[in-house]
């Protein structure tokens, strides 16, 4: 095959990505084909079936490329600058998009809601991410915050520092959430004693702590629904306020 017919069957393979797009979103898409279509848009005469497969391979999923560093994805032969980019672009403007919906609005509901927002970007990471979400009365987020980042092996979580951001964004409500890179979201003793103190320390002045959510690959734990939470909050009123 010379290189105009290469190029043409390219051509081809390309408009009919568009055209399913077109008429179904990205829900019609293989991982594979997303991220292929992805690439198209930086690279348009070119046949990225192979490098599309290549990134799966490597990042083992579509949110893996799209949180890969820079570096690493250039690193995958087909993708060069602009591609990269591309699929940088695409990550954090989701991510905008996502905090924007968010904001002003009664933003937990349920630890789904919480799985969903945060999800894509923690899911794929390396290292444990210990994230706090600040909430108003009306449940609004205010804010949110990455305040410890850990090795693979844990992480330390300081509630002092923790409360302290709390009085100081004037929050009424708050949400933890961190991610196991191994995948599994069970929680560990110290995740449960880490939960139990941070509940303690915010009822003290007299803020809720909503649920702490532990994401996962594709699945997350969440201590509310689970009832810790409330176990926790009820310790704490039998021990010191029930005298």
């Amino acid at each position: 095959m010379n290189k105009e017919d290469w190029q043409n069957k390219g051509k081809g393979h390309r408009e009919r990505l568009r055209n399913k797009f077109l008429e179904g979103g990205l829900d019609r898409f293989s991982d594979e084909e997303a991220i292929e279509f992805l690439l198209t848009l930086g690279t348009p005469r070119k046949d990225l079936k192979s490098t599309a497969r290549e990134c799966l391979k490597k990042f083992k999923s579509f949110s893996g490329v799209l949180s890969a560093p820079l570096d690493k994805l250039t690193e995958i032969n087909g993708i060069g600058q602009i591609n990269a980019l591309y699929l940088k672009l695409v990550h954090q403007a989701s991510a905008r998009y996502l905090k924007d919906r968010a904001s002003g609005k009664n933003f937990f509901s349920s630890s789904r809601m919480i799985f969903d927002y945060l999800f894509h970007s923690m899911r794929d990471l390396k290292r444990e991410v210990f994230k706090v979400l600040f909430l108003n009365r009306r449940n609004e987020l205010i804010f949110d915050q990455d305040l410890f980042h850990g090795s693979l092996t844990g992480s330390a979580v300081y509630p002092r520092e923790i409360m302290t951001s709390a009085l100081e964004q004037n929050a009424a409500g708050l949400v933890f959430v961190h991610n196991h890179p191994s995948g599994n979201p069970s929680p560990s003793l110290e995740d449960k004693r880490l939960t139990k103190d941070l509940v303690w320390a915010a009822r003290l002045l007299l803020i809720q702590v909503l649920d702490h959510i532990i994401i996962g690959y594709n699945s997350y734990y969440s201590f509310a629904d689970e009832g810790l939470v409330k176990i926790y909050t009820d310790e704490y009123e039998q021990r010191f306020l029930q005298r």
